[in-house]
């Protein structure tokens, strides 16, 4: 089950600021209560930014190089970090500056010299308030029935993966899951039986995963997704060759399928992005190799040949 976002956990800030005794003095004021990143330039808290995706981002606006309204607004024309919350640290007092900051997506301005309670209380404020939207977010991202994440997330998050994987040169790899002969199987033991093999079987699917960073979505009726980030071929074949095995454990019985249990069709691709690559180079083959496990025969997995 997906787990919902929780105040217990120490929020990450990224301070942006080419003058370093800057820096030094919100790190003291901050590191009790936060965890604390920095960067010295502008290309660096986009590097940052990406790699660690803090939950707010003090940004100087004055820095040589990419000043910070244009670090913001590469950060929020990138689906990645585009909600992330930025407050612009600023000696720049007029109020077009301001009104500029926030036309670029910006939650607030605080101006040097600045009071250490003001800032402290203000991003406890912007924190909090992220908090109850990351909330809302997930509740809104959670499918009723099984409680994975469901498609609308997959859609988000497949988009991120891969403009993710893009920078890293690393691969990202897609199975698309689909019970075999789920439509008899309703028919047979009733739409309650149904419901309940769904639950389990898509929390099994969740617990086969063994990183925090692979996700298992429903993708619609009785086919689920699931996304591997910086997963080659062979490390995808092997979950879901795992994923095969531990539906099969579960024995749920199935009388209208060919092993008399519930069991899986299974379809993997793997794709190392381009600049140019779409959703649509992993999801199709994948989906294609999917309906050839179903040709073939069923409860099998199938690699994508395209």
């Amino acid at each position: 089950m997906i787990e919902l976002s929780s105040p217990a956990i120490r929020a990450t800030i990224l301070v942006v600021d080419d003058n370093l005794s800057n820096i030094e003095v919100i790190y003291e004021m901050l590191t009790p209560t936060y965890e604390v990143l920095f960067a010295t330039s502008g290309l660096e808290a986009l590097e940052l930014t990406v790699a660690t995706h803090p939950d707010l981002i003090l940004l100087d606006v004055m820095m040589p190089g990419l000043n910070g309204y244009e670090v913001c607004r590469h950060l929020k024309a990138d689906i990645v970090t585009q909600h992330i919350p930025i407050i612009f640290i600023t000696a720049v007092g007029q109020t077009d500056s301001e009104e500029k900051g926030l036309k670029l997506g910006a939650i607030d301005y605080i101006a040097k010299p600045f009071s250490p309670a003001v800032v402290k209380a203000r991003i406890a404020n912007h924190l909090e308030l992220k908090r109850y939207r990351d909330l809302l977010a997930d509740l809104a991202w959670v499918d009723g029935l099984t409680g994975v994440r469901n498609r609308r997330q997959f859609d988000d998050f497949i988009e991120r993966e891969l403009r993710t994987a893009v920078r890293a040169d690393r691969p990202l790899s897609l199975i698309m899951l689909d019970i075999d002969y789920f439509k008899h199987y309703n028919d047979h033991y009733g739409h309650l039986m149904g419901d309940d093999c769904l639950k389990k079987v898509a929390q099994t699917l969740e617990s086969s995963l063994c990183r925090s960073a692979d996700m298992i979505f429903r993708y619609g009726g009785e086919e689920f997704a699931c996304l591997l980030p910086e997963t080659n071929a062979a490390g995808a074949m092997a979950v879901a060759n795992r994923m095969l095995d531990v539906i099969q454990t579960l024995n749920i019985e199935h009388v209208n399928s060919a092993k008399k249990i519930v069991t899986l069709s299974i379809g993997v691709c793997t794709l190392i992005p381009q600049q140019r690559s779409k959703i649509e180079n992993l999801i199709v083959p994948a989906d294609k190799a999917l309906y050839r496990a179903k040709e073939l025969g069923r409860n099998r997995v199938e690699f994508a040949d395209e």
